[in-house]
């Protein structure tokens, strides 16, 4: 399944940036900028998952809000990982707050292009 294998490798890819030493890279000059990071991630993490759950034909309201639990899990697990494993990254409850918000953002659009496309349906 091509969006299991992605969302799986987005997974992955999330955790090594989030764990990854970038302290040599040069600063961005936008304030925030890796809460924007943040909520892009989740974004694509919960937009991928569903997908993943709509190839199955499990895609629902109930679904969303499984996937987005997930998303906070997973967000808050990797913050708890910075300040535990790694010297150059810390704990951010604003992070785990971006990650929630990119996750429901992703979830407000899919419910939106859900209800759009059952009126298109039912049309």
């Amino acid at each position: 399944n091509t969006f299991l294998c992605l969302a799986i490798l987005w997974t992955l890819f999330m955790a090594y940036l989030c764990l990854a030493n970038f302290k040599s890279l040069p600063k961005v000059g936008i304030s925030g900028a890796d809460k924007y990071v943040h909520v892009t991630l989740y974004f694509v993490f919960t937009i991928l998952w569903s997908c993943h759950l709509k190839t199955r034909n499990s895609i629902g309201f109930f679904s969303l809000i499984k996937v987005v639990i997930t998303s906070i899990i997973y967000g808050s697990l990797i913050e708890m990982a910075q300040g535990a494993f790694t010297t150059t990254r810390k704990a951010d409850i604003l992070d785990v707050l971006a990650n929630t918000l990119g996750s429901m953002l992703a979830v407000a659009l899919i419910l939106v292009l859900l209800q759009f496309s059952s009126k298109k349906i039912k049309n």
